[in-house]
C-alpha cells in the first residue's frame, strides 16, 4: 500500500525549547511589536507565540487581551455558535489514567445507546432547540463495530420534532483509516474532531497505559487520513493540565502548519479543554501541570492571535464565569446544556460522566445569559450544507467575506430559537438583542437579515444564505 502522505507529522521539540528559551528575554517592546502583528489578522510565527507565552507584566497582558478582543470581534463580530455534546457510548479498551471511561475504571456503568435511545436522546435535545450535535463515543463499539457509529449518524439525522431538527453532526470518535473516513463522509458529518491529549510523547506514553490510543503517531495521523478521505472540516484539541501549556501549544502550531503544507488548510476548530476531576482517576484530580484561570485566558487569547480564522471551541467543563470571560478573548463555539454520559439527557443526571462539568446551567439560561452580554448565539449550519467548507471557508473568511452570511444566519436561527423554544424572560431579551444589532448594520449584511427575519416571522424554518 502506497504509504500516507501524512505519516511524517513530526513534532520537533528542540525547536520548542529553543522558541521557549529565546521567549524568555522578550521586553515590552518586542512583546508590543508581536501584538502590533497580530493586530494584521495573518497568524504569528513560532518565535511570536512564544513570546506571548512569556507575559506575565499585567499591563502586557491587558494589551494581550485587548488585542484578542479586537481581533475575535472583526473576524466573528458577537456570535457564539451554540452545540450540545451526545456521548451514545462509553465503551472503551484504552487505559487513559485521565479519563473516567478508561477499561480499568470499575465505578463507571457500561453502556451503548440503542437506536431507539439514541433518538430519544435527540429529540430531548432537539425540543430545547438545539440544531448541531457533536456525537461522542468511546473507542469501543458494539458488537457490530464502526457501522454502529454510521447507524447513530442517520438516527440523529432522522429523528425531528415539531419544528425542529439536527442540520449538523459533528463527531468525536476513535481515529479511522482512510476507508472508513470515507464512510464517514458519505454519513453527512460536519467536522471530525480528534484530541491529542498531549503532543508530548513521554507524557503521551505515561497517560495512555494501553489500548490503541497508547499509539502516539497513529492518533496525530488521524486527521491527515481525514483530509485524504475528502473530510475538510476537521477539529483539533489539547487537554491542558497533563504538560506544560506552553509547550502544548506551540506543538500545536507545529501540527496545524503541516495539515496546512500537506492540504492546503488547516483545521476548522481548536478545543481548550482544561483536565477536570474524573471518577477513578487521580491524575484528573491532581493535574501534573495545573493551568490556573489568568493562564487559560492566555491560552484562549494567544491562539485567536496564533491562527486567527480557526473557530475556538469552549465546553461546559468550565464554570459561567470563565465562560463569559473568554467569549470576549477569542471563543466562537460554546456547548450548552451538556451531559457527558451515554443516556444522560433522558435521565437528567451525571453518573457515569466522562468528567466533571463547571457549568450546569439549561440551555435557555446559557441562551439569555449569552444575549444579555450582547452576543448573538447563533444556531447556523448554513456553510456546511452550502459547501464553504475547509478552503472554501478559509478563503472567505479571511477577506471578511464570511460575515456577509453569518450575522444574517446568526440572526435568523436565533429568532427561530426564540420563537419556537425560549421562556418569556430569554425570548424578551434576545429581541431586544436582535433589535439592537439591526441598527449597528447597514449594506448587504442588513438587508440579508432583514430578508431571513422576515422569513423566520412569517413561520419559515432553516433559511439561510
Amino acid at each position: 500500500m502506497k504509504p500516507s502522505r501524512n505519516q511524517d507529522v513530526v513534532i520537533d521539540d528542540a525547536k520548542i525549547r529553543d522558541a521557549l528559551t529565546a521567549s524568555r528575554s522578550a521586553d515590552a517592546v518586542r512583546v508590543r511589536e508581536v501584538l502590533a502583528h497580530a493586530s494584521e489578522l495573518k497568524g504569528l510565527t513560532a518565535d511570536e507565540t512564544a513570546v506571548l507565552t512569556g507575559i506575565s507584566d499585567p499591563q502586557l497582558l491587558g494589551e494581550l487581551f485587548e488585542t484578542a478582543r479586537k481581533a475575535k470581534e472583526e473576524i466573528y463580530g458577537r456570535r457564539l455558535v451554540i452545540f450540545a455534546p451526545l456521548y451514545i457510548s462509553n465503551l472503551c479498551f484504552n487505559e487513559c489514567l485521565y479519563c473516567a471511561f478508561r477499561a480499568k475504571n470499575k465505578e463507571v456503568q457500561r453502556r451503548a445507546l440503542s437506536q431507539e435511545e439514541i433518538s430519544r436522546e435527540v429529540k430531548i435535545l432537539v425540543e430545547q432547540g438545539h440544531k448541531r450535535l457533536l456525537l461522542v463515543a468511546g473507542e469501543t463499539y458494539p458488537q457490530e463495530g464502526f457501522s454502529y457509529i454510521l447507524k447513530s449518524i442517520e438516527t440523529i439525522y432522522d429523528t425531528t420534532s415539531g419544528n425542529g431538527e439536527v442540520r449538523r453532526v459533528n463527531v468525536n470518535v476513535a481515529p479511522l483509516t482512510v476507508d472508513e473516513f470515507r464512510e464517514l463522509k458519505a454519513a453527512k458529518i460536519g467536522t471530525y474532531q480528534v484530541f491529542q491529549e498531549t503532543y508530548h510523547r513521554e507524557t503521551y506514553a505515561n497517560v495512555h497505559v494501553s489500548g490503541k490510543k497508547r499509539d502516539y503517531d497513529w492518533r496525530i495521523t488521524s486527521l491527515g487520513r481525514a483530509m485524504e478521505a475528502g473530510i475538510d472540516d476537521v477539529g483539533i484539541g489539547v487537554l491542558f493540565g497533563l504538560y506544560d501549556w506552553r509547550y502544548e501549544i506551540l506543538a500545536m502550531m507545529q501540527h496545524i502548519r503541516h495539515l496546512e503544507q500537506n492540504f492546503g488548510v488547516g483545521p476548522h476548530t481548536i478545543s481548550v479543554p482544561r483536565l477536570e476531576p474524573a471518577g477513578g482517576s487521580d491524575i484528573a484530580c491532581n493535574p501534573p501541570h495545573p493551568v490556573d484561570d489568568v493562564a487559560f485566558r492566555k491560552i484562549v487569547a494567544i491562539l485567536r492571535l496564533t491562527v486567527p480564522y480557526t473557530g475556538i471551541i469552549m465546553s461546559t467543563r468550565e464554570t459561567p464565569n470563565i465562560r463569559r470571560e473568554t467569549f470576549a478573548l477569542g471563543v466562537s463555539q460554546i456547548s450548552a446544556g451538556s451531559r457527558t454520559n451515554p443516556g444522560g439527557y433522558a435521565k437528567d443526571e451525571q453518573d457515569s460522566s466522562q468528567f466533571s462539568l463547571g457549568d450546569h446551567r439549561p440551555i435557555d439560561e446559557v441562551i439569555r445569559d449569552v444575549a444579555a452580554l450582547g452576543y448573538i448565539p447563533s444556531f447556523c449550519t448554513g456553510c456546511y450544507r452550502l459547501g464553504r467548507t475547509g478552503a472554501d471557508f478559509m478563503d472567505l473568511a479571511k477577506p471578511g467575506a464570511i460575515k456577509d452570511h453569518c450575522n444574517p444566519n446568526a440572526l435568523s436561527t436565533f429568532l427561530e430559537y426564540l420563537m419556537d423554544y425560549a421562556s418569556p424572560e430569554t425570548k424578551q431579551t434576545g429581541m431586544k438583542l436582535i433589535d439592537d444589532t439591526l441598527k449597528t448594520m447597514s449594506g448587504t449584511p442588513y438587508t440579508r437579515s432583514q430578508k431571513l427575519l422576515e422569513q423566520v416571522h412569517a413561520g419559515k424554518r432553516d433559511v439561510y444564505c
